[in-house]
C-alpha cells in the first residue's frame, strides 16, 4: 500500500505546476477520487511567519466552507511543535469556529521547507485530510505522503542547481559503480546473479552480498530502492548500504538490524526521504533456511521446485525512515535444492508499454516461470529482458534491479 500511494503521488507531481499551491491542490483532488485510499476532502494551510500562524490557501471536500486566508495562530495549537518530529498529528479541533464547521478532530502533515520562529520550527506547509478513520495506518500513509511531497518541492528548488552537475554526476556513477557488488556470486550450494539499471546516471536501487562472522559461514544479501531519483537518491542508496556492510561485521539479529538502519535513515536524511529495504541471511547448514526481514520492499517471489507453487515474501514492517520508532519482524523460508528467490525493484513491475499498461506482478511471474530451471544468472537476465522489452516504447521509467538466488 506504501508503494503503491508513492508511486501515486510521483506520477501526480511530475506533471508541469505553475506553482506548489497548484500542485498541491492537484494531489488533495487525485487522492480523493482514488477510492482505494480512504480521504474525502482536505485543506492546505501555509504558514504566515510574520503572524506566527497558518493561513488557509485552499479547501475542498464535503464540509462547510471556511473564510479564505482564515487563520489559525500556532500559540493556539501546543501540538504544532510536534510536526517538526513527527511530521503528521492526529489531534481534536479547539477552535471554535472550525468546530461549527462540522470540525471536530483533524489530521495534518507537515510539508515542504522547515522555518525556524522565534518560538520553535515549523513546516512551510500544513496539509489537513479529511477522514472517516484517523488511526496510526493513516498516520503512516499521512506521512508517507508528507514526505513525497516535500521531496519534489526541494527537487523542483534544486533543479537549476543541479543543471550545472553534470561533471560531479559523472564521478557519482563511477563511484556507484565501484560500490555494487559483482553480478555473480557462489556461497555453498547457492548461486546469486544480480543486476541493477539505473533510470538517470545514478540511481537509488541497490543490491549486495555480505559476508557474515570471522568464519564466513552466513551471507547476507540485501536489495533496496530509494525513494525517487538521481543524486538525492544514489547518496541515500550508497549510505544505506555501507551502514550495511559495516553492520554486517559486528553480527547483529535481523530486527535489531532493521530497526537501527530505520533510526539511521530517519536522522542522517532529511524527512522527506525513505528507502525500502529486504535484507535475509543463509547460512551453510543443510536444511536451506533463509531468515528475512522485509521493510516495506516489494515481496520477493520464492518458487518451490517440489511442489512449483509460488510464495510472496510480504513485509515485516513499513519503509525505512518516516517512523522512527517501528519495528521489524523476521520471517523464514526453507531452500531445497532446485529452488530459486526473485528479488527486484519495483521499476520492473511499474514499467510501461506504448499504451501506459504496466508490466506488472502476474507478468513477472510468467516470465520467471519460463526459466525457471536455468542458472541464476539466465534466470536474472531473461526476466530483465523481458520487462526491457515490454517497456521499450513506454513513458514511464524507473531504477531496475533484479537479484536471484538458486540453491544448486
Amino acid at each position: 500500500m506504501y508503494r503503491r500511494l508513492h508511486k501515486t503521488i510521483e506520477k501526480i507531481v511530475s506533471r508541469h505546476f505553475e506553482s506548489v499551491h497548484e500542485m498541491l491542490e492537484a494531489v488533495i483532488i487525485e487522492l480523493i477520487r482514488d477510492t482505494q485510499i480512504d480521504i474525502t476532502g482536505g485543506r492546505i494551510w501555509r504558514l504566515a511567519p510574520e503572524n506566527a500562524a497558518y493561513e488557509l490557501l485552499y479547501q475542498t471536500g464535503k464540509m462547510d466552507k471556511i473564510a479564505k486566508n482564515f487563520r489559525v495562530f500556532i500559540k493556539d495549537y501546543p501540538l504544532f511543535d510536534r510536526f517538526v518530529n513527527d511530521r503528521t498529528i492526529l489531534g481534536n479541533e479547539t477552535n471554535e469556529i472550525l468546530r461549527r464547521k462540522g470540525i471536530f478532530k483533524y489530521s495534518a502533515t507537515g510539508v515542504g521547507n522547515r522555518i525556524k520562529l522565534s518560538t520553535g520550527i515549523y513546516y512551510e506547509y500544513l496539509i489537513a485530510f479529511n477522514s472517516a478513520n484517523l488511526n496510526y495506518d493513516t498516520k503512516y500513509l499521512f506521512n508517507i505522503i508528507g514526505s513525497v511531497l516535500t521531496s519534489k518541492i526541494k527537487q523542483s528548488q534544486s533543479a537549476r542547481t543541479e543543471k550545472n552537475l553534470k561533471a560531479e554526476l559523472d564521478k557519482a556513477r563511477q563511484l556507484q559503480k565501484t560500490i555494487l557488488p559483482q553480478h555473480e556470486y557462489v556461497f555453498g550450494s547457492y548461486e546469486m546473479y544480480g543486476v541493477t539499471i539505473p533510470a538517470e546516471i545514478v540511481g537509488g536501487d541497490f543490491f549486495d552480498y555480505l559476508e557474515i562472522g570471522d568464519d564466513k559461514d552466513r551471507i547476507g544479501v540485501a536489495i533496496g530502492d530509494a525513494a525517487s531519483k538521481g543524486v538525492s537518491a544514489a547518496a541515500e542508496a550508497m549510505y544505506i548500504s555501507g551502514a550495511l556492510r559495516m553492520a554486517s561485521t559486528f553480527e547483529i539479529k535481523i530486527p535489531v538490524l532493521m530497526k537501527r538502519m530505520n533510526q539511521l535513515v530517519n536522522r542522517i536524511f532529511g524527512d522527506d526521504k525513505f528507502s525500502s529495504l529486504f535484507y535475509g541471511e543463509l547460512s551453510n547448514e543443510q536444511r536451506g533456511l533463509f531468515l528475512y526481514a522485509n521493510a516495506g520492499h516489494n515481496p520477493p517471489i520464492f518458487y518451490k521446485k517440489s511442489t512449483g507453487l509460488i510464495q510472496y515474501l510480504d513485509p515485516t514492517g513499513p519503509v525505512l525512515g518516516p517512523v522512527p520508532k517501528a519495528s521489524y519482524t523476521i520471517e523464514s523460508v526453507n531452500f531445497e535444492p532446485g529452488d530459486v528467490l526473485l528479488l527486484y525493484s519495483d521499476g520492473l513491475i511499474e514499467s510501461s508499454d506504448s499504451n501506459s499498461e504496466a508490466f506488472g506482478e502476474e507478468k513477472l511471474e510468467s516470465a520467471y516461470r519460463k526459466v525457471i530451471s536455468e542458472s541464476s544468472k539466465i534466470i536474472c537476465l531473461s526476466v530483465l529482458e523481458s520487462v526491457l522489452k515490454f517497456s521499450k516504447k513506454g513513458g514511464y521509467n524507473d531504477d531496475k534491479t533484479v537479484v536471484v538466488i538458486k540453491r544448486k
